[in-house]
């Protein structure tokens, strides 16, 4: 069930954002952005201390939006997702008890994964949908490309170095779900809480890039 799910919530919009938030005005302010902007799927780490309460503040104020919770690395954090609200899990990699854990589970789970031999773990338990972390390093483009031959079932998120400038080139592969990245939230808008220009940012991701494989009819 969990695979059928998370590759329903990640099949939504081509482009999944990938959020540091650091306190609640920034969080409503991002938030609201993104969702105007087209993009309703968005992933809140836990990279900061705030992680945990924006996911819980984004579900309350926008309910209608899909909230996942990402740079989950461990059990008790899986737990604590769950407890606020998160209605999908990423890890940036994969443990046995994290994929244990995660197969027993009724959350949508996206576990992390950067080698073949990961691969084939996770598909041991049970997950044909997973994160490619760190994309960009581990092959990108080509490593999905080479792995898509044996292994045409799985498909994947890609994550880590993905930009606007080469989403397209993961988003056309036949096994690449959606993409995710920190660029519809950059620094020089964050930091000017420029809102509006983060709007803008979602909107051409949201109408301009999408999962539409050139390899399909």
């Amino acid at each position: 069930m969990h695979t059928k799910t998370i590759d329903s919530i990640c099949k939504m919009n081509g482009v999944m954002p990938v959020l540091k938030l650091n306190d609640a005005q920034q969080t409503a302010g991002i938030g609201r952005a993104l969702i105007e902007g087209g993009l309703t799927v968005l992933e809140v780490t836990l990279r900061s201390e705030y992680g945990l309460s924006a996911i819980k503040q984004l579900k309350q104020l926008y309910p209608e939006a899909i909230i996942g919770a990402g740079t989950v690395t461990n059990v008790d954090q899986f737990k604590a997702c769950i407890d606020m609200g998160a209605d999908f899990i990423v890890s940036p990699g994969s443990t046995s008890e994290l994929l244990d854990f995660g197969a027993q589970s009724n959350m949508p789970f996206l576990p992390g994964v950067s080698t073949v031999s990961e691969i084939m773990t996770a598909m041991e338990f049970g997950f044909y949908k997973l994160k490619l972390f760190p994309a960009s390093i581990v092959g990108g483009p080509s490593f999905l490309k080479s792995v898509y031959g044996p292994l045409p079932q799985l498909e994947f998120c890609p994550t880590g170095g993905v930009t606007a400038d080469n989403a397209r080139d993961y988003l056309q592969l036949p096994n690449v779900m959606c993409v995710g990245g920190t660029w519809l939230t950059p620094p020089t808008l964050v930091e000017k809480r420029d809102w509006s220009g983060v709007k803008d940012l979602a909107r051409y991701a949201s109408s301009n890039l999408n999962t539409m494989s050139s390899y399909e009819s």
